[in-house]
């Protein structure tokens, strides 16, 4: 399960994981109805270290498709491309509600969209220097050291969400006592990861709650300008 994390996280995310309830611990361990499998729920741990961390953003669980689901919090693995060749986002993109709204506060960012975030809007941007792959993507997160994590880290079905964020807790928050001396912020996506501000050691951290990207809300949200907008996170 802990198999290839950065070497800087291999003893916190062991001693998180020996935080959680037994049963559900060998849950994890033994069922293969779940998504991401053992093997890639932890993949957030894997590329970026510790030291280069300034923000851990909580998103709400996996997408629920197995496809999809990659171990990073909105990093969809169905999607190829960002944009399409005739201009306009991809149809990956379209279809994926909260990735698709990241896109158009990544556009606003950049001065390209204003207040009519329509496809005809989008369609007449000039993309060509920008990146186009959600791999480019997660690299530009990981760039300005925002770890990719989700506050329920699998996904078995939509009805099971709450569960599976409340059985977690306890990996986040022995998680959080381990780094509590880091500069780290905390990014809150949505009602199911502002809970994550309950835990004893979110305390000792700078939570900044924003809005789930699923909702219209997020793209104008005073709290995601002022985080993401200097992150220039579609430049190439």
């Amino acid at each position: 399960m802990t198999t290839n994390l950065d070497p800087s996280w291999k003893e916190i995310i062991n001693k998180s994981l020996s935080s959680l309830d037994r049963d559900y611990f060998d849950f994890l361990q033994n069922n293969k109805n779940y998504f991401p499998d053992k093997n890639n729920f932890l993949n957030a741990f894997k590329t970026l270290p510790l030291d280069k961390t300034k923000y851990i953003l909580f998103g709400q669980d996996p997408y629920p498709r197995y496809e999809s689901a990659s171990g990073y919090a909105f990093i969809d693995n169905k999607v190829k491309t960002l944009f399409a060749s005739e201009g306009g986002f991809s149809k990956e993109v379209n279809k994926a509600t909260s990735l698709r709204n990241m896109m158009k506060m990544f556009l606003l960012c950049e001065g390209k969209l204003k207040d009519n975030f329509s496809k005809d809007a989008i369609k007449k941007i000039e993309t060509k220097d920008y990146i186009n792959s959600i791999e480019e993507l997660k690299q530009n997160f990981e760039k300005n050291g925002v770890l990719l994590l989700n506050t329920a880290l699998i996904f078995t079905k939509k009805e099971d969400t709450k569960y599976h964020a409340k059985m977690w807790k306890p990996f986040i928050n022995t998680l959080l006592s381990q780094i509590k001396e880091k500069e780290i912020k905390l990014i809150l996506f949505g009602n199911i990861s502002k809970e994550i501000q309950k835990l004893s050691n979110a305390k000792y951290f700078t939570s900044i709650l924003m809005p789930h990207p699923y909702n219209i809300s997020f793209i104008m949200d005073k709290n995601v300008l002022e985080v993401f907008c200097s992150m220039k996170l579609l430049q190439a």
